[in-house]
């Protein structure tokens, strides 16, 4: 099983913990997995020890600075970090600082689910040196829209078309966002799948907008891994 070991940072005089796990070798690249709305979890912990046996250096990103009992307790704590789109992204961007100064000179890339999807994508917004970012069930809306051409890293985006929180027309401005960015954007759209369709934990909260799809999560992480060899071969 793989260990995770605690990589401390701090944003706005806020300290902030990683969570990073080793592969066994030399890493091909880092990769920062930016979680749910409820931080780190079991589900965010699998995916850091799934890159980790795929060769990577994955660290688990802190939104919070604090622990976070449940998902009612994320709720303000997550609307808190976002009422300010500049202090967020700041937020999103001392990740990636965190684990590029811990492992220097490694390409690297980041992943995002629900809400750390939608901080992935905040993250090649601002123009982020990233050599590819994934989206899993991730919000597409922002206050931020990218500028023309200041998008820097390969977009994927994994979205369950059943998804009350991404309708359809969230999702048609963000292809046209990227369109006016002229950013280079994968979109992968499962049809009859919900929010959180990557965590086999997901039917269990009873939530009418949520439901765990196993070919969807096979499918999302296979067009990621696919992405990734693509561009770092």
């Amino acid at each position: 099983m793989t260990t995770l070991e605690p990589l401390a940072y701090t944003h706005a005089g806020t300290p902030l913990t990683g969570w990073v796990a080793r592969p066994a070798g030399a890493p091909r690249a880092g990769i920062v997995i930016y979680p749910t709305i409820v931080n780190k979890n079991a589900a965010m912990e699998r995916r850091a020890a799934m890159l980790a046996e795929l060769g990577y250096l994955a660290m688990i990103a802190d939104f919070y600075g604090e622990p976070v009992p449940d998902f009612a307790a994320a709720g303000p704590l997550a609307t808190a970090l976002r009422e300010d789109p500049a202090y967020y992204r700041a937020r999103v961007a001392a990740a990636c600082q965190a684990l590029r100064d811990h492992a220097p000179g490694l390409p690297l890339g980041a992943i995002g689910y629900c809400m750390g999807g939608q901080a992935a994508l905040e993250a090649a917004r601002a123009g982020e040196d990233l050599f590819a970012v994934a989206s899993f069930h991730g919000i597409l809306s922002t206050a931020l829209p990218a500028e023309p051409e200041a998008v820097r890293a390969r977009i994927l985006v994994c979205h369950g078309d059943a998804d009350p929180m991404v309708p359809r027309e969230q999702v048609l401005a963000f292809w046209q966002e990227m369109d006016r960015a002229g950013a280079r954007w994968h979109f992968h759209a499962y049809s009859g799948v919900k929010h959180g369709f990557t965590d086999p934990a997901s039917d269990a909260r009873g939530l009418p907008a949520i439901a765990y799809d196993a070919s969807a999560d096979r499918q999302s992480w296979l067009a990621m891994t696919g992405l990734f060899d693509e561009i770092l071969s």
